[in-house]
């Protein structure tokens, strides 16, 4: 009983103190609107230490570009608001709800001087180094880092001290540091060179760099040789782990880019590699995938976080389908004079491309989902966009969704059997006519999907398909004609290559380079890295 009595009056006091702090919050606010530059900073002091989640948007709108703490003179609300876009957006400091305000709303601006703005930055970061969650108080040590400030360097370093959170202390340590590396003081400079030797970011490196600076008879260029000495010896552990991180991220652009090779060539080891048909349409069968997303986006513009996921299937349908209408109609009466294939095919993609550039000659815009955007960053020196992360993830899903499809459906069964023997399938009674337009429509419609993904990383128009042509032909060629484990492998082998080539060559002499190994290559192994065995192999 004495526990719920305990109880009951520890939330009472908790409710009494909230509302004491509202009522303290609400009174205080109001005097920023009035009153002297000296009396604005007293307010901002009062403020600060009231513990109300609507301090800190206050003191914020006070500093930053775009914003500002207003008085709407009419209604006597004071409002915080944002001009965006040639339009004003406001809300109420008391309540939080949206007011609606036009340019002619008579509002007079709470005015700040420098003074005001260092202040008010001090105090928000100090309400921000003293929140319960790890991410804020984070968020607000980057943003001290950024900007060091030598006005917060007590702040700086009590939060460090009371900081639990490795990642949040090291981030303390690092701005303490740009602030130190300044100081008169030896033993701090000493200290602050010690934890800029610890970092990658490309601002410690550039600070690090500049101590470390001679002048032509050998000398340091700092005030303190003996500074400069440490930050030179740091400086090479520095830069060896910058290397280091600089390769690691090169690789993981051209791993992506082999992802995105392999997208574009899945399709066409179907096409090519199992019917023997050179598909020089397969382009434009990107294009119409990527077409969709956009279409897709145009339709439903509410749903641009869902596009792509819709997108996906849609865009497999409209390229699979128009690979089954070329099929039926032209590329079955040239079985068997590859050549003659090609022309054709040639001439289907002219005509895909003008019909496109007829109906808009200009690239379209794809919008990129909120959850596609930004990058993964390792630390200052190692970043990946996320997009390309989920290109990979995605390009790795559709070759393990294909290679399922090929071993384990009837359909696959159907396709390995009229590709190794078409007369022993025929009479077995598989129609292999149909087999073959369904064939030519599945990679067709990888090719599709392909273009949802592309549509993310590249512009989208009439011949965007042209950029991946021979690129997957040569992932074709070079991994083993029809092997999807040797597609895989082509791909990402090319796309490392072209990305380590590309810093020392150039894009096209790399991309010349590439394709000179291959000839190569396939001049000691005319079957790829992965022979398949079938008909069009074996004859």
């Amino acid at each position: 009983m004495n526990k719920c009595i305990k109880f009951v009056l520890c939330l009472c006091l908790g409710v009494v103190t909230a509302l004491g702090h509202a009522s303290q919050f609400e009174e205080t606010v109001f005097s920023l609107s009035e009153g002297s530059y000296s009396q604005k900073a007293k307010v901002i002091e009062a403020l600060a230490d009231i513990q109300d989640e609507r301090v800190l948007p206050v003191l914020k709108a006070l500093i930053e570009p775009g914003f500002g703490v207003f008085l709407d003179e009419t209604t006597s609300q004071l409002l915080i608001v944002e001009k965006k876009n040639d339009a004003l957006i406001a809300s109420n400091v008391i309540s939080g709800g949206d007011v609606v305000v036009t340019e002619e709303t008579p509002l007079k601006k709470v005015k700040v001087n420098n003074r005001l703005r260092r202040l008010a930055r001090a105090k928000i970061a100090v309400i921000q180094l003293q929140s319960p969650d790890s991410s804020v108080r984070y968020e607000s040590a980057k943003n001290l880092s950024k900007k060091p400030d030598k006005n917060l360097r007590d702040v700086i370093a009590e939060a460090h001290i009371a900081e639990k959170t490795s990642k949040v202390k090291r981030t303390l340590a690092l701005a303490l540091a740009f602030i130190d590396i300044h100081s008169s003081d030896q033993t701090l400079r000493f200290n602050a060179v010690e934890v800029l030797g610890t970092s990658v970011e490309p601002k410690a490196v550039g600070v690090l760099t500049r101590l470390a600076e001679k002048n032509d008879q050998g000398e340091y260029l700092d005030d303190d040789p003996i500074v400069a000495e440490l930050a030179e010896k740091k400086l090479k552990s520095v830069q060896s782990k910058v290397s280091f991180f600089k390769f690691s991220e090169n690789a993981l652009y051209g791993i992506s880019l082999g992802s995105i090779l392999l997208l574009a060539a899945i399709g066409l080891a179907i096409t090519f590699g199992v019917m023997g048909v050179i598909n020089m349409a397969h382009g434009e069968m990107i294009m119409l995938g990527a077409y969709t997303t956009f279409f897709i986006q145009l339709l439903f513009p509410s749903l641009v976080d869902w596009s792509l996921l819709i997108a996906i299937p849609t865009a497999f349908l409209v390229s699979g389908c128009a690979g089954v209408l070329i099929e039926r109609l032209v590329i079955r009466h040239l079985y068997g004079r590859p050549l003659d294939t090609l022309l054709a095919t040639f001439g289907i993609s002219l005509i895909l491309q003008q019909a496109v550039r007829t109906y808009r000659s200009n690239n379209v815009p794809v919008v990129t989902p909120d959850w596609l955007s930004g990058f993964w960053s390792a630390n200052g020196a190692m970043s990946i966009t996320y997009n390309r992360i989920y290109i990979l993830i995605f390009s790795l899903i559709v070759l393990a969704m294909l290679a399922l499809i090929l071993k384990k459906t009837m359909m696959g069964l159907q396709m390995r059997a009229v590709t190794q023997n078409r007369p022993m399938a025929n009479s077995m009674g598989i129609r292999s006519g149909w087999v073959d337009a369904l064939t030519f429509g599945l990679g067709s419609g990888i090719a599709g999907i392909a273009g949802v993904a592309l549509s993310q990383i590249t512009n989208v128009g009439p011949n965007m398909g042209q950029a991946y042509i021979i690129d997957s032909f040569m992932v074709v060629v070079f991994g083993g004609v029809g092997n999807l484990l040797g597609t895989f492998f082509g791909a990402m082998s090319l796309g490392l290559a072209n990305k380590f080539l590309e810093p020392y060559s150039g894009a096209v002499v790399g991309k010349i380079i590439v394709l000179v190994f291959i000839i190569l290559f396939i001049q000691w192994r005319p079957r790829g890295l992965f022979a398949l065995k079938g008909r069009f192999v074996d004859d």
